[in-house]
């Protein structure tokens, strides 16, 4: 596979990711029942519609531009209020203990770290610095969202094993 066919493989590879990670935090938004959970997962999946039509136009950009297409502005994740003190501490008090909300953190933190490894191998695979540079730029991108839900994972962990009786694990 020649470099330009390698690109548009992980342009694709890269949209899939974010059409998986829509479809994850969508239906979690809908199935949660504690306010905050839902908010954290209903931004999440915002933010992947952001990033599908983000790549989209990489993509076609791509096509007519070569490698010059990685030359955008690239927009900066919007999770600062979903990390800050209050909300941290509104959804470890909702989802104190919960079984749902354990599971879903540790299945998004699987997504986010499974991109970020995808893009960094991807980075550390290709010869072009453009490519190489926007690659790290996707892989910082799933980076937030994972920070995002590691603080908030970190926060219910130590309820959720007392609740099941593994403390003082």
């Amino acid at each position: 596979m020649n470099e330009r066919e390698q690109i548009l493989e992980i342009l694709r590879k890269a949209y899939q990711i974010e059409v998986d990670g829509y479809t994850f935090y969508s239906m979690t938004a809908m199935q949660a029942t504690k306010p905050a959970v839902k908010e954290l997962f209903e931004k999440l999946a915002h933010d992947e519609v952001q990033h599908q039509n983000f790549l989209k136009g990489v993509g076609k950009r791509y096509d007519a531009e070569g490698t010059a297409a990685f030359a955008v502005a690239k927009p900066a994740a919007a999770l600062s209020g979903l990390t800050d003190h209050v909300f941290t501490a509104r959804f470890k008090e909702q989802a104190k203990g919960a079984a749902f909300e354990m599971g879903v953190l540790s299945v998004g933190l699987t997504l986010e770290t499974n991109a970020m490894a995808y893009f960094n191998h991807a980075a550390d695979a290709t010869d072009s610095a453009e490519a190489r540079n926007f690659y790290r730029y996707l892989a910082d991108w799933e980076k937030q969202h994972f920070d995002a839900l590691n603080t908030l994972y970190s926060a219910i962990r130590s309820d959720f094993w007392g609740a099941g009786g593994f403390a003082p694990f």
